[in-house]
């Protein structure tokens, strides 16, 4: 096994959850935690005991040592992020709500530090690592990040590693739709295992059915594609099978956020260890319905002894 289970890259914020519900104008107290969909995944990963790399770019300030910080009390390994003097780290405002509604977020990253991640940044040492996983947030954040995504995916799959890509779909920090969509299902080719959400998956191909949605992305060039369709499970198609996986009953929904990104690290982990791909969906099904029970992006993110043992490989 390589010295690197599994690298990561994108941009970590330092993020500001307010203490009281209503109007984020009116809030006057928040707590510091970090945000991040790609981060988040590999700290999912690190604590079910895989060793994560995490590439990226901080500013040389007080929110961008939170961050390493915090990341590496995860275990994660920071080796590969580089401290910009020039650019700040990025943050984001997040509403506190009623159980069950989605939060509003108010981002301050544009020119960030992680936004001038480059292919510059790619150092040997990485492209060692068993899996790359990918989303669709760097190569929205400026065009160095968008050749990075690209080239550490090219890269990573020439050499016979394993891709997986989560579309993560952020269309402001985006052109154009058509820009978003071409770019997008671009990067989608390039991988093995692609996690879109339904409507996503609608948007990126003009199909309404998840089979039709999967075949797409089969006829791309994926091995395997899993469709999260939120309370009702998921749906996943390879060359071989195909089908649906019910998911986990949750009786009380705190913070949606960070569903998608529990749901890749069950789909990941599980895969790695050699699951079955309904067996990988499970696991992704039960981390996501966790996710949502906890208030924070990944604070409900399982250890490895957390995991049920049925959906252990």
């Amino acid at each position: 096994m390589s010295e690197i289970d599994i690298l990561s890259f994108g941009e970590t914020m330092a993020m500001f959850v307010a203490e009281q519900t209503g109007d984020l104008a009116q809030v006057g107290q928040f707590h510091k935690r970090i945000a991040g969909a790609d981060s988040n995944v590999a700290i999912g990963l690190s604590r079910l005991g895989f060793n994560v790399a995490w590439l990226s770019r901080v500013g040389d300030d007080s929110l961008g040592r939170f961050v390493v910080d915090t990341l590496g009390k995860e275990g994660i390994d920071c080796r590969h992020v580089a401290v910009d003097p020039l650019h700040p780290t990025g943050f984001q405002l997040k509403s506190r709500e009623e159980a069950g509604a989605d939060p509003q977020v108010e981002y301050f990253r544009k020119g960030s530090a992680a936004s001038h991640l480059s292919i510059a940044d790619i150092s040997p040492a990485l492209l060692q690592a068993r899996h790359v996983h990918a989303t669709g947030i760097p190569p929205a954040l400026s065009d160095a990040t968008r050749e990075l995504s690209f080239e550490l995916m090219k890269q990573m799959r020439n050499a016979g590693r394993s891709v997986s890509f989560d579309p993560n779909l952020r269309p402001s920090l985006w052109a154009s739709q058509a820009l978003m969509i071409r770019e997008i299902n671009a990067l989608a080719a390039l991988a093995d295992w692609v996690l879109p959400g339904l409507s996503e998956g609608r948007l990126l191909t003009g199909f309404e059915d998840p089979a039709d949605i999967a075949a797409f992305y089969l006829d791309q060039g994926a091995e395997a594609v899993a469709i999260k369709l939120g309370p009702e499970g998921a749906y996943y198609r390879t060359h071989m099978d195909q089908g649906f996986v019910a998911a986990v009953k949750v009786e009380n929904v705190v913070d949606t956020v960070g569903a998608g990104d529990g749901f890749a690290v069950g789909m990941i982990s599980a895969l790695l260890e050699n699951s079955s791909f309904p067996e990988a969906v499970q696991r992704a099904n039960w981390i996501g319905s966790r996710a949502v029970q906890s208030r924070g992006d990944m604070e409900g993110l399982p250890t490895r002894a957390e995991l049920p043992t049925r959906s252990v490989a």
